[in-house]
């Protein structure tokens, strides 16, 4: 029934769905000169042969799945689109895809614009990241008998208590995989649970992502901007973690000479905003799109630029990850732990809660209370340079570990990648 009701709803809803979209566009959050991939309409030729299509929401999803994507390309067996439905990702990715890959915008849920992509791409292997789950565009992806895997398959258990409300729908969406490879123990049993078939732990892909690059001319000029001042980062921060970052550096400062604090917020287009707020605060702000060189007497550095965290995580020790202190769900803390930093968070990590739980059983992270127990933490680490190098070598020895998991992503993917010989 509320299948139904949805198809329906988007069906009739083209019109006001253009209208979001348009609006969407006039914020930024749609690219203008792409706007039709949106609409099922593609910009670029289908490569003849067998042909994989990956899926992932935005940044995070579609970084996890390039390891994997560069591993199929090297194979050699099929073709890869990869789909995003942020333009950041979309930024961030065009210079990142394996030699041949190509990226579009994934359509909006719109039946009609749903058939006019998977018309042109046709696909004979569908890998769906996470759950980011789009039903006309899972629905009708199974009727043409595209066989499709859940990768990353993850249900935290506050989605798990919401999807249960509405059992058969959910049923529905995941009874389109063939088979779901979940992140963690947890999502492997809330994903049976909610209907899903053949459901396995398979692990995190985020787990064999590489080290975020950076040219080295870049981290060399930056290191000697620096001069060896003690610096800490703020990284994928949210609203009023910014602010405490720029509390800390003004507790700290003194204690330090020539303490630098780097924020890189979440979202680039609140840099402005943010800058603003921490100049009010008395603290000498300089920012990464304007100011490209940090001299002595700034105090709080702001990258408002997209794809330079590799950058920063080499230069700057210790990394605190946003959204764990004043939002909901954490960020990726095995990216500067792979960079070799100590990696600090909040309580609230209900995205990572595995990885929380790997790092802190390794001594890989710390997680800090509230903002008093991150200041005393900063404090320690910055005044303790064996400490610090101690929990550094621990966070990348974590890494190391976990280096495996691609090889038992692709055991499970065999029969799968086995059936493309036979595509004509």
């Amino acid at each position: 029934m509320i299948q139904t009701l949805y198809q329906w709803a988007t069906k009739w809803g083209g019109p006001l769905i253009g209208l979001y979209l348009r609006r969407r566009m006039k914020r930024g959050k749609e690219d203008p000169v792409r706007f039709a991939e949106r609409m099922g309409v593609a910009s670029l030729p289908r490569p003849p042969g067998p042909l994989i299509w990956l899926h992932g929401a935005s940044v995070g999803e579609a970084q996890a799945l390039l390891p994997l994507m560069e591993r199929l390309s090297q194979m050699g067996r099929a073709s890869l689109l990869l789909t995003t439905g942020t333009v950041t990702s979309a930024r961030l990715l065009a210079d990142r895809l394996p030699k041949g890959a190509v990226h579009q915008f994934v359509p909006v849920d719109h039946p009609d614009w749903v058939k006019s992509f998977l018309d042109h791409w046709q696909p004979q292997l569908a890998l769906w990241s996470e759950s980011d789950f789009w039903p006309n565009l899972l629905q009708q992806t199974r009727a043409r008998k595209i066989p499709m895997v859940l990768l990353q398959g993850r249900i935290s258990p506050k989605s798990f208590r919401q999807w249960q409300r509405i059992p058969s729908f959910i049923r529905h969406v995941l009874g389109n995989f063939d088979l779901c490879l979940a992140q963690s123990p947890g999502d492997t049993q809330r994903l049976g649970a909610l209907g899903a078939k053949s459901v396995q732990y398979a692990g995190n892909l985020k787990l064999a992502v590489p080290p975020l690059p950076a040219p080295e001319t870049l981290v060399t000029q930056l290191c000697a901007q620096l001069q060896g001042r003690p610096a800490w980062i703020a990284a994928s921060t949210h609203h009023g973690e910014e602010e405490i970052a720029a509390r800390i550096h003004q507790i700290l400062k003194a204690k330090h000479p020539g303490l630098l604090t780097i924020v890189i917020p979440r979202h680039p287009p609140r840099a402005p905003a943010v800058a603003d707020q921490i100049k009010a605060m008395g603290v000498t702000v300089g920012v990464r799109s304007r100011d490209q060189d940090i001299p002595p007497d700034t105090e709080l550095y702001l990258v408002d630029t997209i794809g330079e965290l590799g950058l920063f995580f080499r230069v700057a020790p210790l990394v605190f990850m946003g959204k764990s202190l004043c939002a909901e769900g954490g960020q990726n803390p095995f990216e500067p732990a792979r960079l070799g930093a100590a990696v600090l968070f909040g309580p609230r990590m209900s995205n990572f809660t595995d990885m929380t739980h790997s790092m802190l059983a390794a001594q890989a992270a710390i997680q800090v209370a509230d903002e008093p127990d991150l200041l005393r933490t900063i404090d320690l680490l910055l005044s303790d340079s064996q400490a610090l190098d101690r929990h550094r070598q621990a966070a990348l020895t974590w890494t190391e570990r976990e280096a495996d998991i691609m090889d038992r992503f692709l055991a499970q993917l065999a029969p799968f990648l086995d059936s493309l010989n036979a595509c004509p």
